[in-house]
């Protein structure tokens, strides 16, 4: 909520699905099949990201990277371990994220991992005024 409040204008809404989405995928926790990753330095927490199983798929999930760390690099090695454990250990068929138009760094990143946009559409499950994207990318070595 520290970014995407003020950024976005998400409120209250927002914050409550997140909290029952991660919620339930910490009761459901299943490793080989889920990950979450952290970036810490100096105890000052600088990103995260998670991928979750969802059968023969893996859905690429809350990954943020703070302000203080943007441009360091760190957002492009969470990814990397994340697509790598996608691809390695959960063998995933392919990684799927929904995100929302205007993030451009975050953009650049899913280009960089091999992720293309798929869909675009008005419907806003975050209810902050954005056109919600669907980006898909095919295990690595996939034909």
């Amino acid at each position: 909520m520290d970014y995407y409040g003020p950024a976005w204008g998400f409120g209250r809404a927002f914050e409550l699905k997140l909290m029952r989405e991660i919620a339930a995928f910490h009761d459901a926790y299943m490793p080989g099949r889920d990950l979450t990753l952290s970036a810490i330095e100096n105890e000052a927490l600088l990103g995260t990201v998670t991928m979750a199983g969802e059968g023969d798929k893996a859905h690429l999930r809350w990954f943020i990277v703070s302000d203080a760390a943007r441009g360091r690099g760190v957002g492009r090695r969470l990814m990397r371990k994340a697509l790598t454990f996608a691809d390695e250990e959960a063998e995933a068929t392919e990684c799927y994220l929904t995100t929302f138009a205007g993030l451009d760094a975050a953009r650049a990143l899913y280009e960089d991992a091999g992720f293309t946009l798929r869909a675009e559409a008005a419907e806003d499950q975050w209810q902050g005024g954005v056109r919600e994207q669907m980006w898909i990318r095919p295990r690595f070595g996939a034909d």
